[in-house]
């Protein structure tokens, strides 16, 4: 197991505190969750063997075992959509099961393991079962608010259960919903979408930049609400979106914050799951590279603007102006509780992401759709080793890399 001495070591030199999580004193980052397959096993088992938080995404990952691929194959069970779709279902729980288990015989128990599983997701509650169910110490719930979560999490109350939010109205829906099922969160990441990549918190494309959600408004307010809740110093909370320096973590600190999220600084990483293409378009990709606009799950995202994806936003009124339900989905799956393709939803993305997200995962760059978070990235367009970006990331007065041209 490697050794994380050295790394709390710098913690000091930087003048920043761990993060008390679960029980266990971890490093001030947690690596966030990026599905299909970019954050499986061997990303989250390498971060977390080093003293941080290593996050699993829950969605699709059975694209990283072709086993479970052939079982879902029309070639194998027939053309019927319900077999279909009860398979998809079933063969993702067992790629859950498999990637936990493989994530933990990395991190031999170090650092701290965590599921990230989007409320969007149909198989969300399945998903939450089956996480539980392989001992996962914590389950993070974003694109949507997880209000039902400590009622699926009851017979678990050991697993720390964190919510992805992005300003204080929120936290406090979700805190009075959660204290009436005698639970409130373990841990709250506060995540800003004029930053962050993928599907970001807030309600329209045009909102994402809005002041509300600046840090500096949401941290000291939530810092407030958990003070007159009576649990100062219980609830951590935890800001994403754009951090890229060992100044972000000292600045956020100095707000309240007790940690950071990173996702996309991990993706330019050996460990990371996703083909090596798929970490040079990331790498590369400057911020005037990216674009906004509304993912058929009906959330603004963010992501680079690849030909797929200039493609479909060319297309997108002509789209838009023809939406109807469809009597199936396209990949018999049904991957998410609302679907803007499926679903005929005005307003809504028009594309099957999970096709796009797997052909991202692939490398195909023709054909992706490529989620990323604004930010010079700490080591430019080149790649590092998870252990590299994290003494880079806590080490003070590192020259900051430019973008890429």
């Amino acid at each position: 197991m490697p050794s994380t001495s050295s790394l709390f070591d710098r913690l000091k030199l930087a003048g920043l505190q761990p993060l008390s999580l679960a029980g266990r004193q971890l490093l001030p980052i947690v690596q966030g969750g990026m599905g299909v397959g970019v954050s499986a096993h061997r990303l989250a088992g390498s971060v977390a063997a080093l003293g941080a938080m290593g996050t699993i995404s829950s969605v699709d990952l059975r694209r990283h075992h072709p086993d479970l691929m052939a079982d879902c194959s029309p070639e194998r069970i027939g053309n019927d959509l319900e077999t279909r779709k009860n398979a998809i279902v079933a063969a993702n729980q067992v790629a859950l099961a498999r990637e936990i288990e493989r994530a933990r015989e990395l991190c031999k128990h170090s650092g701290l393991l965590a599921v990230n599983i989007m409320r969007a997701v149909s198989d969300y509650a399945a998903s939450v079962r089956t996480a539980l169910e392989q001992g996962i110490d914590a389950l993070v719930v974003g694109a949507g608010l997880p209000l039902e979560l400590p009622d699926l999490a009851s017979d678990h109350p050991k697993t720390a259960l964190v919510p992805i939010l992005s300003d204080a109205r929120g936290v406090s829906l979700l805190w009075r919903k959660w204290e009436r099922r005698k639970r409130v969160p373990d841990a709250i990441i506060i995540e800003h979408p004029g930053h962050a990549g993928g599907h970001l918190g807030a309600a329209k494309v045009a909102d994402v930049s809005d002041a509300r959600f600046d840090f500096e408004v949401v941290i000291p307010a939530v810092r407030q609400w958990i003070r007159d809740a009576g649990m100062e110093g219980r609830v951590p909370l935890i800001a994403a979106g754009g951090i890229r320096r060992c100044e972000d973590i000292q600045r956020l600190q100095s707000l309240g914050a007790d940690g950071v999220q990173m996702g996309t600084p991990f993706v330019a990483t050996h460990e990371c799951d996703a083909h090596p293409e798929f970490k040079r378009v990331l790498a590369e990709a400057s911020d005037d590279a990216l674009v906004e606009f509304t993912s058929v799950a009906g959330l603004p995202a963010r992501a680079v603007m690849t030909p797929w994806l200039r493609k479909y936003l060319g297309a997108e009124s002509r789209l838009q102006s023809v939406v109807q339900l469809k009597k199936h989905c396209t990949m018999a799956f049904d991957c998410l509780a609302q679907c803007g393709l499926r679903d005929g939803l005005k307003g809504w993305g028009q594309f099957c992401i999970d096709q796009r997200l797997a052909a991202a995962l692939r490398g195909e760059v023709d054909k992706g759709l490529f989620f990323r978070g604004k930010g010079a990235l700490p080591f430019g367009s080149q790649l590092a080793s998870v252990r590299e970006l994290l003494e880079r990331v806590l080490t003070p007065g590192v020259p900051q890399t430019n973008p890429a041209a």
